[in-house]
């Protein structure tokens, strides 16, 4: 649960297309979430951005694009260089 003011999907239509779209991107192997949220509602680091419903797409939209299957990359590659992201900005996500 986020600290800050957040939308839920079923009460802006914005939020629930720019939510659903950029879940879209995301390879199949991420469809089922690793932390579900018990309300079925998005995880706090992303419902930290559905106040601004175009920057919540665009931010986690990049994420998808960039573990796209068709990027001559291996999904192993992947997660070893999101790992380094986030050690490297002490993020615990």
């Amino acid at each position: 649960m986020t600290w800050i003011q957040t939308v839920r999907m079923e009460d802006d239509a914005c939020v629930r297309n720019a939510i659903e779209s950029q879940r879209k991107l995301y390879p199949i192997e991420y469809a089922t979430p690793v932390h579900p949220v018990n309300d079925g509602e998005a995880a706090g680091i992303v419902a930290s951005h559905t106040l601004i419903p175009e920057a919540l797409f665009y931010a986690f939209g990049t994420f998808g694009a960039l573990m796209s299957p068709d990027l001559p990359l291996q999904r192993h590659q992947h997660e070893m260089i999101a790992t380094m992201v986030s050690v490297t900005n002490r993020c615990h996500y």
